[in-house]
C-alpha cells in the first residue's frame, strides 16, 4: 500500500511534478533523502530507487530544469547512503551480529570469499539490483573488504546509476507519449529492475528440484 502510494504521488502532476516545478531544491532533496535510506539503512530495501529517479528526471525535464546538480545532489546521497551502510557491516553492531549467529559462520565463510573475488563489481553493479543494493555494502563492512577498494566502486556505481535513470527519464519524459504514460512506464522500470533477481530465484528452484526428480527415477 505504502509502495503504491509512493508511485502514484510521484506520477501524479499534484505530487512530485508540482513540487519540483514550485521549489525543485526541496523535491531534490527528498528524492536524495529517500535514496539515502534505501543504500544507508540495511532494513529499508524495499524503497524502489529506481523508480524515484526516473520518474524526477522526468519532471525536471517537464519543468525546463537542468538535471545536473539534481544528480550531483542523488549522487552523493547514494554514495553517502553506501558508504554508512558499509561503515554498519565494520562496526561493533556488525560483529555482534556475527557473534549472536545470525549469520552463519559457515555463510559469513563463503560470503567472504565471494567479497574478496567480486566484491568491487557487486557494490558498483548492484546498484542496479533492488535489496542487492541495499544488502551488497552492509556485507562489504561485514566480510571486511578493504576501505579504498570499496570507496572506488561505491562512488562509480552510484555515479553511473544516478546519471542514467535520471538522464533517462529527463530525456524521455520530454516524449508526449512517455509522458502520459509516465505512471505504467514508472512501474515498468522497477519491474526491469527486479527481474534478474526473479530469474536468478526460478534457476535455483529448477536446480533444486532436479536432484529430486532424478532420486525418484533412479528408485523406479
Amino acid at each position: 500500500m505504502l509502495f503504491t502510494s509512493l508511485l502514484s504521488w510521484l506520477s501524479s502532476e499534484q505530487g512530485m511534478m508540482a513540487l519540483l516545478a514550485q521549489n525543485w531544491l526541496l523535491g531534490t532533496g527528498l528524492i536524495a533523502m529517500i535514496v539515502f535510506l534505501e543504500t544507508g539503512v540495511v532494513v529499508m530495501p524495499f524503497l524502489s530507487g529506481d523508480s524515484l529517479l526516473f520518474a524526477g528526471g522526468a519532471f525536471l525535464g517537464l519543468a525546463g530544469i537542468s538535471p545536473v546538480l539534481p544528480m550531483v545532489l542523488i549522487a552523493g546521497a547514494a554514495i553517502a547512503g553506501d558508504s554508512a551502510n558499509y561503515a554498519i557491516g565494520r562496526s561493533a553492531l556488525g560483529q555482534q551480529i556475527v557473534r549472536r549467529g545470525w549469520i552463519k559462520p559457515a555463510h559469513l565463510a563463503k560470503t567472504k570469499v565471494y567479497f574478496d573475488r567480486f566484491g568491487g563489481p557487486t557494490v558498483s553493479i548492484g546498484r542496479f539490483l533492488p535489496i542487492v543494493r541495499t544488502v551488497s555494502p552492509f556485507l562489504a563492512g561485514l566480510t571486511g573488504m578493504c576501505p579504498r577498494r570499496f570507496m572506488l566502486f561505491n562512488v562509480l556505481g552510484g555515479v553511473v546509476w544516478c546519471a542514467s535513470l535520471v538522464l533517462a527519464g529527463y530525456w524521455l519524459g520530454q516524449i508526449s507519449w512517455v509522458r502520459d504514460h509516465l505512471s505504467s512506464l514508472t512501474m515498468g522500470v522497477v519491474a526491469v529492475s527486479l527481474l534478474p533477481a526473479g530469474i536468478h530465484l526460478l534457476i535455483r528452484r529448477f536446480k533444486t528440484k532436479e536432484p529430486e526428480h532424478a532420486g525418484i527415477a533412479g528408485r523406479r
